[in-house]
């Protein structure tokens, strides 16, 4: 078992007593009677309000809430620079929803691990995205979360313009470029688009069915297969 899992389970012990020995928590927890001690003695530094003594038992103080998830600082930096990074390469809706996401996080950590978290000195300057690659991937996430049919305005590497009805499937990451895995209605095959070439993106308010030969699962296989040859 984890740490984290048993600090986890120990809390949930005692909060669910009137009084809770040392030698009860030992047994339940399968663990020493030393290693209660110290976890105990981890969680009242990291302000969890247990109250009692080696020798007598522990109770859980009133008013407690325990949050739904427990980091431990590893996991807690590792979430803070995971979100600097996908804040400096995605639209800003979706940035907006990881920095609320965040700071509820951040805000259920005991104040000095916060404080370490936040001090990771590891950022990415918000040189992604113009407005409107932010704009057309924004609408390009929602079409393809409710498999709404797109009509784009495309230019290729040779800049040649053309228009395109497509089913979006995915947008993919490639690191500075994003694009869009799409089956298209014109060329009747699939197509990857870069999003920043994209200079018109209408969502139409046909929606498309899951048809088999087309979703992203297919393309997938396609991809592994092309892969293994």
């Amino acid at each position: 078992m984890r740490r984290v899992d048993r600090l986890f389970q120990l809390v949930q012990l005692i909060r669910g007593r009137r009084l809770s020995t040392a030698a009860f928590l030992a047994e339940r927890l399968e663990v020493s009677l030393r290693t209660v001690y110290r976890d105990v003695a981890d969680l009242q530094h990291q302000g969890v309000p247990i109250e009692g003594e080696a020798g007598v038992g522990y109770r859980l103080g009133s008013g407690f809430e325990l949050p739904p998830l427990m980091f431990t600082q590893a996991e807690a930096n590792a979430l803070v620079i995971a979100s600097r990074v996908a804040q400096a390469w995605i639209d800003g809706a979706l940035a907006r929803d990881v920095e609320s996401a965040l700071g509820k996080i951040l805000s259920v950590l005991p104040p000095v691990a916060r404080v370490a978290a936040e001090a990771q000195a590891l950022f990415a300057p918000g040189t992604g995205l113009d407005a409107r690659t932010q704009a057309t991937l924004k609408a390009l996430r929602d079409a393809v979360q409710v498999q709404r049919l797109v009509r784009l305005a495309y230019l290729d590497l040779g800049n040649q313009l053309s228009e395109r009805r497509v089913r979006p499937l995915a947008c993919l990451y490639w690191g500075k470029v994003w694009t869009l895995s799409a089956w298209c209605e014109l060329r009747e095959d699939f197509r990857t688009f870069r999003i920043d070439r994209i200079s018109a993106c209408d969502l139409l308010d046909e929606t498309y069915p899951q048809e088999s030969g087309k979703t992203l699962a297919d393309l997938m296989r396609r991809v592994q297969c092309e892969g293994g040859n």
